[in-house]
């Protein structure tokens, strides 16, 4: 016990050291809180990266400020894609409410386009952690040749737990929309991580590092 108090704040490499943080008087749990001095920022449409949303819909986090990089090192058309106008295009999606407070919702590269719908993994996975028989999941899009994607869960369940796949995608089924939920099942003995101890979905993707039930 440090006798610290901790709060939740945001930031990026191509940003250091953050471009968010929680106003100590007022943290509002799940939030990054609001932009620092001399930061703005704002979330805008994934497919035009120019229409700035509605207060509430989730789309890409950019950002302005002097902690913004100037490019990355002999990459250049990385450096076109990611800062745009003075702005630096995140990755991140994320949402702001009336008072200005941001929430990081998942990543972009994470999205799975199931028939033109765009359906975030964190979310899916929100819904299948209230299982009480489901230790870890992990939602990554399969591709498919009618949907584009369809939303595929790894699982990990709790020691002595029986539940079978198509009980896992019932459940999910009954408590979201129908274009989110999970078409497809897998139990594993555990999920790839990294060494800070977050699951990696690209190697989920890659099939790389799975170890079977």
């Amino acid at each position: 016990m440090t006798d610290v108090k901790l709060i939740l704040g945001y930031g990026l490499t191509e940003a250091s050291p953050e471009t968010h943080d929680s106003p100590p008087n007022k943290v509002k749990i799940g939030s990054v809180g609001i932009p620092i001095i001399d930061t703005d920022a704002k979330i805008v449409d994934i497919e035009t990266g120019t229409k700035e949303l509605a207060l509430g819909e989730v789309g890409e986090l950019i950002v302005k400020g002097p902690q913004v990089m100037k490019g990355y090192k002999k990459r250049t058309e990385e450096t076109k894609k990611t800062l745009r106008n003075g702005w630096l295009y995140t990755g991140d999606l994320a949402k702001m409410d009336e008072e200005g407070y941001f929430y990081i919702v998942d990543r972009l590269k994470d999205t799975i386009k199931y028939k033109g719908y765009s359906v975030f993994p964190a979310e899916v996975e929100n819904v299948l952690y209230t299982h009480p028989w489901i230790k870890e999941c992990a939602v990554i899009g399969k591709p498919d040749s009618v949907a584009g994607e369809i939303p595929k869960a790894y699982v990990v369940l709790k020691e002595g737990a029986a539940i079978t796949r198509d009980e896992v995608i019932e459940y999910c089924k009954k408590r979201i929309a129908p274009y989110k939920r999970i078409r497809e099942v897998e139990f594993v003995a555990e999920l790839p991580k990294n060494i800070a101890g977050k699951i990696m979905r690209r190697a989920l993707r890659n099939r790389k590092y799975v170890k079977k039930r």
